[in-house]
């Protein structure tokens, strides 16, 4: 079962380049396969790697929590499509504590990213609460609760001016001592962005893997999300599974929000947030990585990885007159051919099972 996930995640990732590099090729022959190996070179060989190694390392963080919050509500059945909502309430809580908790001390960014936590949690309870007890689907739920999220915090800033930098209608900068602590990461990965934010993401990656494999809870929340009448049936409480999986999900998105803007390595660009009326793309991203990590925390790590990688390798191929929006048509392949694998999966599964067997038979 799990090399038939495995084969079918390279399936996904396989195709999904395949078919991106068509296009590159179709649109921009000349430039494609240049672009392609100096982008690959340039990573490898460049005289900062170490630097490039580090920022790269910056963006994973938050994306392996977006893609654990959905993952953990797929996991229990449920569909958290409302990740952006909470992560967008996350990271106003957590700048609001950046901007206002100076007085915290060496404690001021460990409280900042409990509030975008808490305020995450918060924002995934109300779709939860909706679907264990008036049975509101929890994607139309979540979807309504993304767009007044945004909303939300777009009056909350406007409508405050020690809040807004009214020139250029951003968030005003947070404090020094709610920036993530770098402690040793800096020394390795000199002038980067990196932060303890990758690190603090690996842990709860591991958290997570623990709490749904591990536990009874675990056991509990993934058996209400197979079947949740005959979970009740078993004496198990699939009201208060559902809100407690929803706020989880919701709190891992929060997280994600804090470790985004709360970098002192983002500053003028990941710490402000700016008024828009546009939802925020790093929630439908962590879809993205839930299905191609097969929804596992240790897939996720790994798909979360890739994406940031594919992604910054887009930005640097710019330079190639290639458009970065041939790697959100790779990342989008994927997701379609993440959704064919999960059909085939079962096939795949058998089809070594017989290979299996047959190396053994006489």
């Amino acid at each position: 079962m799990k090399n038939s996930m495995f084969q079918a995640s390279l399936i996904s990732i396989a195709l999904g380049l395949l078919f991106g590099f068509i296009i590159m090729v179709f649109f921009n022959p000349f430039q494609a396969f240049p672009g392609m190996f100096t982008v690959i070179g340039g990573w490898l060989l460049h005289p900062e790697f170490l630097r490039r190694l580090g920022d790269w390392l910056y963006l994973v963080g938050p994306l392996i929590l977006t893609g654990l919050s959905v993952g953990f509500a797929f996991k229990t059945g449920l569909f958290n499509i409302g990740v952006t909502g909470q992560y967008t309430m996350g990271m106003f809580a957590g700048i609001v504590v950046g901007i206002y908790g100076g007085f915290l001390g060496p404690i001021h960014w460990v409280v900042a990213v409990i509030a975008a936590i808490v305020a995450g949690a918060l924002w995934g309870l109300l779709p939860g609460l909706l679907k264990a007890f008036f049975s509101v689907h929890e994607v139309i739920a979540s979807i309504m609760f993304n767009y007044i999220a945004m909303i939300t915090v777009n009056q909350l800033i406007q409508s405050n001016l020690e809040l807004v930098n009214v020139a250029f209608q951003k968030t005003r900068p947070i404090e020094l001592s709610a920036y993530l602590p770098t402690y040793f990461l800096r020394d390795w990965f000199p002038r980067s962005s990196i932060d303890i934010g990758i690190i603090l993401a690996i842990l709860v990656a591991l958290v997570v893997y623990i709490v749904l494999e591990k536990t009874t809870f675990g056991y509990e929340l993934k058996t209400v999300g197979t079947n949740r009448f005959a979970a009740k049936y078993a004496g198990i409480l699939e009201q208060r599974s559902i809100i407690l999986s929803m706020s989880i999900s919701g709190a891992l998105a929060g997280m994600a929000g804090a470790l985004y803007f709360l970098s002192l390595g983002a500053i003028n660009s990941g710490n402000q947030y700016s008024v828009s009326g546009v939802l925020l793309g790093a929630g439908f991203e962590g879809i993205a990585v839930a299905l191609l990590g097969q929804s596992s925390p240790l897939g996720i790590l790994l798909s979360a990885s890739f994406i940031s990688f594919i992604q910054r390798g887009g930005f640097f191929m710019q330079i190639f007159d290639i458009k970065i929006e041939i790697i959100e048509i790779m990342i989008a392949a994927i997701i379609y051919s993440s959704a064919i694998a999960a059909f085939i999966q079962p096939y795949l599964g058998q089809w070594f099972k017989w290979k299996k067997t047959k190396k053994v038979s006489p």
